[in-house]
């Protein structure tokens, strides 16, 4: 899937709108959707089509159907894995088809924040050199999933105390443990881009799903918000569709998906190149 960012004061182009009404158009079957939302959130990402025709209720010839016309659109693959067909999900469809819906109605007049049913058992601090330890293993967790960051070796505890701004690091604790970390760093030493960051966010693998990432991003976008950058930047690999979610709920939009942007273990790989605009002057 390809996608165009809309400029609020230009007409959306002919081609690009007959590509989202084809898309729309295949969702508007409710088993394709739920289709499609099986895959998406299934625990491995891919589901084999006798599996998918149990879980929806439906004939495995019916929903070998419905996953052919979401293969037409690139919304999931179909390999053949021994007898069986396992159906996967598109992972540019997770930042195309939201940032089509954006592009289709426009900018939002005022991003959203970050959700404020943040978790009461989380709570984030300003980064002391004593959490470096803790840190720069919940990095290292991060490398080692090759879903994380272009990064094969941990820094070193001064390289990153150096690149990341001193008031715009951040860690999570859950149970008095650092559980996760934010950063941002300067995008360029030219004054006219001060105001400009490019974030990270990291939580230690036994820690998620308990709202470590939404606290650390809430902290990380009103503070950044109150002491005057302007925008944030990041970059995130589109396998890593949690990550891409809950940044769009804070009010990142997807500016474009980089095909083929650099290598990781000899081979090329995406990133999704998100944004966030503060909203106030």
């Amino acid at each position: 899937m390809t996608t165009e960012r809309a400029t609020p004061s230009l007409s959306l182009a002919a081609d690009a709108a007959a590509t989202y009404a084809e898309w729309f158009a295949t969702l508007s079957d409710p088993t394709r959707v739920r289709l499609l939302h099986a895959v998406s959130t299934s625990r491995s990402g891919a589901l084999r089509v006798g599996d998918l025709a149990v879980a929806l209720g439906i004939s495995q010839s019916t929903c070998s159907h419905h996953v052919r016309r979401l293969v037409d659109v690139g919304f999931v693959t179909v390999d053949k894995v021994g007898t069986s067909s396992v159906v996967s999900v598109n992972p540019a469809c997770c930042t195309g088809l939201p940032h089509a819906a954006d592009v289709v109605m426009g900018t939002l007049a005022e991003a959203p924040c970050c959700p404020e049913d943040l978790p009461v058992d989380v709570s984030t601090r300003a980064m002391r050199l004593e959490d470096m330890a803790a840190v720069r293993e919940i990095y290292a967790a991060g490398i080692a999933t090759r879903n994380a960051t272009f990064e094969t070796e941990v820094p070193s505890v001064e390289e990153l105390w150096a690149k990341w701004l001193p008031q715009h690091r951040w860690v999570a604790e859950l149970d008095a443990a650092v559980v996760g970390w934010a950063s941002v760093s300067a995008v360029s030493a030219r004054e006219c881009y001060a105001g400009v960051g490019e974030t990270s966010v990291y939580v230690a693998p036994g820690a998620q799903g308990r709202g470590v990432g939404r606290s650390l991003l809430h902290r990380q976008v009103t503070e950044a918000d109150a002491l005057g950058l302007w925008t944030l930047q990041t970059s995130i690999f589109p396998e890593n569709r949690a990550s891409v979610a809950l940044h769009h709920s804070a009010g990142f939009q997807t500016l474009a998906v980089r095909s083929r942007i650099a290598r990781l273990d000899g081979g090329w790989r995406d990133t999704v190149l998100l944004e966030r605009r503060r909203t106030t002057d």
